[in-house]
């Protein structure tokens, strides 16, 4: 029996490491598919947030008007289009030549001496002319009137924009010198109806004028074209599609934990590359706008103030990507999380013996919340996602927000809940008297 019983013992061991090695080499479906599944989700990820952008900021007429109405407001704009309309303007009253022409004209009559210092002074009286114009242009500019022009001119221009990126065309958005410019006669029309007011009536025999202001190369319109209809087709689907890949990648993971950690990052670092495609972008818009034709540092305000939407956007899913990552991994069997929650389970539990010895009781609502503990973290994360979700704008500020929000809802989950008592020990005992008379009875 002992030799029997021995063999039996060396034989379970060595077959047990028999049966583990086929299951050691044999080949899990799960892992990479998971991961090809939530990278795939990663990089539709900013495609998603670009998609939206689109949507919301170009297609949208109220949208885009917000955008872009602040712009008159920048200095920047500011003093390219005062550079612009005053340049447009003197160089049609053409001060210093007629000054020329009338000296010309008097030393022909023989008034030699007059021609001569009408001809001296047709410089300073040109630049006279020219700074009271740009004084005068750059208050119209900086006015609550231009203002508000500078903002229908923009919903005019918004539909015409969609036009020039659908490919149909326009009348305020157009292609002039493989430049895509925006047309800015109203404006001139409110600088001259300014001067004259002010009896600068010269401006009145002035031409109508439709200067023009370069947004970004003609190259460009048709890459945006062929990228404006597909994100346009695909700004419903891409979002559901990511968040569909993502959490399709986690659910088929081994290990579900290790999974979300990775999706969170994937999501977070997504979108700093995203970030850095706009960075890399801008240069090239800049590069590709002449000096002459819109100042540096206009266009940098041009851009900046285009892309914040998609800028606030990436912030927002950076910060939630972080979020589900740390949320993932306290929430994971590593060492470090167990001690993190043991840590805080020991601090609740001292928290609720101190308000239980203080007489605060929470009694059948406590065992309730106890039984349906689960339950009630799964609503709690529920509604956050959704709070987040409807948000009409969210910020990564809401989104810390809603994170800490969650955070004290489970921890109050956690303090309220209250095991029920267990029975006590002595009621057993307290039964052997009784049946120790009975027997003596007997």
């Amino acid at each position: 029996m002992t030799d029997t019983t021995d063999t039996a013992s060396e034989r379970e061991p060595e077959e047990a490491g028999h049966a583990d090695r086929p299951a050691s080499r044999r080949f899990n479906w799960r892992t990479p598919v998971a991961v090809l599944l939530i990278v795939v989700g990663c990089i539709f990820a900013p495609l998603s947030v670009v998609a939206v952008w689109t949507a919301n900021q170009v297609s949208d007429t109220d949208r885009f008007v917000a955008n872009v109405a602040p712009l008159i407001h920048e200095p920047a704009i500011q003093h390219a289009l005062t550079d612009k309309i005053t340049t447009e303007i003197t160089s049609r009253l053409r001060v210093q030549g007629l000054a020329d022409q009338a000296s010309a004209f008097l030393t022909q009559q023989g008034l030699s001496r007059a021609g001569a210092l009408l001809k001296s002074a047709a410089g300073p009286l040109a630049s006279g002319v020219d700074g009271y114009v740009r004084t005068e242009v750059a208050k119209v500019v900086a006015s609550p009137q231009v203002a508000r022009l500078w903002t229908q001119l923009t919903r005019t221009a918004h539909g015409e924009l969609v036009k020039a990126l659908s490919g149909r065309g326009g009348s305020a958005v157009n292609v002039r010198n493989g430049q895509v410019v925006l047309d800015l006669g109203p404006l001139i029309d409110a600088v001259k109806s300014h001067l004259a007011a002010r009896g600068f009536t010269l401006v009145s025999k002035i031409p109508e004028i439709n200067p023009t202001v370069a947004l970004f190369s003609a190259k460009y319109l048709v890459k945006a074209q062929s990228g404006y209809r597909l994100l346009n087709d695909l700004k419903i689907v891409l979002p559901i599609l990511t968040v569909l890949l993502l959490g399709l990648g986690v659910w088929v993971a081994r290990h579900h934990t290790r999974a979300l950690i990775g999706a969170g990052l994937g999501l977070a670092a997504s979108m700093l590359v995203l970030g850095a495609g706009l960075a890399i972008f801008r240069s090239v818009y800049l590069s590709s706008v002449p000096p002459k034709t819109l100042p540096p540092d206009a266009a940098a305000v041009l851009y900046d103030d285009l892309v914040r939407f998609i800028k606030d956007g990436l912030r927002v899913l950076l910060v939630v990507g972080l979020i589900i990552a740390i949320a993932a991994f306290f929430s994971g069997p590593s060492a470090a999380a167990v001690s993190t929650r043991r840590a805080f389970s020991s601090v609740l539990g001292g928290v609720r013996g101190g308000g239980e010895r203080a007489g605060l009781q929470t009694g059948a609502v406590g065992r309730w919340v106890y039984t349906y503990r689960r339950a009630l973290r799964v609503a709690a994360v529920v509604i956050a996602a959704l709070v987040f979700v409807f948000w009409s704008q969210p910020t990564w500020q809401i989104a810390v927000v809603i994170a800490i929000v969650l955070l004290l809802v489970l921890g109050l989950i956690e303090l309220i809940g209250r095991p029920p008592a267990e029975p006590e020990a002595a009621e057993p005992e307290a039964a052997e008297p009784e049946a120790a008379g009975q027997d003596g009875g007997g």
